[in-house]
């Protein structure tokens, strides 16, 4: 157990995300907001600072960045099995939704009011605003981190590429290591001389990760077997996305058309149906695989794609996480992350105009809904839970 974490139980770990599976609408950005309202402000779980250090090892790496906070937390209370039901929890709603959408595609037994899934987008919007003003004022205080912020910020806008935010960190990172401040002499030195333990564990995750990289492809043509073919490409999916969930769609694309698992029709309603439902939008991958079976088997296929696709996030993720706890304390590396963190924070920053600024606000209606929604969460301080259900309400009502 985290010394700086509050108690708590394997359970409470799992309805805690159950919950924001269930209300966490608005993409991956949103869920940040979520979970840093959820986890830092009101459970105190864990600080800003080490809310924002798992931030920034998550946009560095590949996969699914809200989801492996969200692993990254539950291991900060509970470990490894903390992790997985931190990860279950939050991933078990959108999976469950999306797999029943695909027995319902071709038929209008289910219908989405567009007015509530436009409420749900002012929300989130809502959300991240207060996540980004409140790790403003803790990350980016002084002019050379707000500096940070904003620059990091204005390049997003201006060079929206999928590689832009992690060059930008390892930019930052390494600038900072050298010119950011440095803490106490005494602390630094015995920060220098702790051991660095790797350990076994990480070793073979690291390793999982890789050979699954390079030989399940290999391995599903030699074994000409449907099954290795849908996971070695849900696993290819997952593990090479870097810049959020929606980056993952053009490789699931690639795979499942050009394989001829589902045809283009299924597959623009799953995407559409993935937009509604709160959670991660790896879970589209829960609705392919059960829109590619059928019968009993739509079950086993949305369980064999969803855990195939989230599957190298855990390896990854807990592959490095050991050797990120044994070194973010050495003095370079916290002069780094004193940047870095500034930087993540512009990220949040560039991503609350587009894409949910953008495509939540288009009139004064729109930004007069989002500005209550702001006030009843940050100064009257209603849940997020009840402003979702609220949102969603007053959306189909007056949008």
């Amino acid at each position: 157990m985290n010394p700086e974490s509050r108690e708590s139980t394997y359970w409470q770990v799992f309805l805690c995300f159950l919950t924001l599976g269930c209300t966490s609408f608005g993409g991956p950005v949103a869920h940040i907001g979520f979970f840093r309202q959820a986890f830092v402000a009101k459970r105190k779980w864990l600080s800003d600072d080490r809310f924002s250090d798992y931030l920034a090892l998550c946009q560095f790496i590949p996969g699914p960045a809200s989801s492996q906070l969200g692993m990254a937390i539950g291991y900060h209370q509970r470990g490894y099995f903390g992790a997985f039901f931190a990860w279950l929890g939050f991933t078990l709603p959108s999976a469950v939704l999306l797999a029943a959408f695909a027995l319902l595609v071709s038929s209008d037994a289910l219908s989405i009011n567009a007015g509530a899934i436009h409420g749900l987008k002012l929300v989130a919007l809502a959300v991240v605003v207060h996540a980004f003003w409140s790790m403003a004022k803790s990350l980016a205080p002084d002019a050379p981190r707000a500096s940070i912020l904003v620059g990091s910020a204005v390049l997003m806008w201006l060079l929206p590429m999928t590689y832009t935010a992690p060059l930008l960190m390892l930019v930052v990172g390494t600038v900072c290591s050298i010119l950011g401040p440095r803490g106490d002499k005494q602390e630094a030195v015995e920060r220098l001389i702790k051991p660095m333990r790797v350990g076994f564990i990480p070793a073979c995750l690291l390793l999982m990760f890789v050979l699954g990289l390079v030989v399940l492809p290999w391995f599903s043509q030699q074994q000409n077997s449907e099954i290795i073919s849908q996971f070695a490409a849900y696993f290819q999916s997952g593990a090479l996305v870097f810049g959020g969930g929606h980056v993952v769609l053009p490789l699931l694309e690639t795979e499942v058309l050009s394989n001829g698992w589902v045809d283009r029709d299924s597959f623009l309603a799953g995407y559409g149906a993935a937009q509604a439902v709160p959670g991660p939008l790896f879970t589209f991958a829960s609705y392919l695989g059960a829109a590619h079976t059928s019968g009993l088997m739509n079950v086993s296929g949305a369980v064999l794609a969803t855990a195939a696709i989230f599957l190298p996030s855990f390896l990854l993720l807990f592959g490095i996480l050991p050797i990120w706890e044994n070194i973010r304390l050495y003095p370079r590396l916290r002069s780094a992350l004193w940047g870095i963190n500034a930087s993540v924070v512009g990220l949040l920053l560039a991503a609350l105009y587009d894409p949910i600024w953008v495509s939540s606000v288009s009139n004064a209606t729109d930004l007069s809904f989002a500005l209550c929604i702001y006030l009843a969460l940050a100064f009257w301080r209603i849940t997020p839970p009840i402003l979702v259900v609220l949102g969603g309400f007053l959306g189909m009502l007056l949008l």
